[in-house]
């Protein structure tokens, strides 16, 4: 795998993160596929559509910060790589007047396609490690 291609695979990656946290939902979905697939704990998305109403559920949340703590690429083909992106992710919301963080502890497995617009997901794969949670104050 060339330089370029890690380079051009580690900003899509953490274009995804910036995107999911920034509520620029439509630009996520536009990173993957057509016939992509996405598996969350909620079940198995396919295509662009569907990936991009299962990313709707971080609307209801007033802040996620998704922190990629390391990236793995490995070549297949010149058109074809995997990757492993460990992640913690935090969730914010509020309940009954307590603002609290829902920090998920995980590793996204991936499946990338070149395509004319660059690299894309295949496929995006949470695997979730385990979850921790705690009071917070935003601001």
């Amino acid at each position: 795998m060339s330089p370029a291609d890690q380079l051009e695979l580690t900003d899509l990656v953490h274009r995804y993160a910036a995107g999911v946290d920034d509520r620029d939902l439509e630009a996520v979905a536009v990173l993957f596929c057509d016939d992509a697939t996405l598996t969350t704990p909620a079940g198995t998305q396919v295509g662009r559509e569907e990936v991009l109403a299962a990313l709707g559920a971080v609307r209801d949340l007033p802040v996620t910060l998704h922190a990629l703590v390391g990236t793995v690429f490995t070549s297949v083909s010149d058109d074809e790589a995997t990757g492993r992106v460990a992640c913690i992710a935090h969730h914010v919301f509020e309940r009954d007047g307590v603002t609290r963080d829902d920090v998920w502890h995980l590793v996204y497995r991936d499946a990338y396609r070149r395509t004319a617009q660059g690299w894309r997901f295949a496929s995006r794969e949470l695997d979730v490690r385990f979850r921790s949670a705690g009071d917070v104050r935003l601001g």
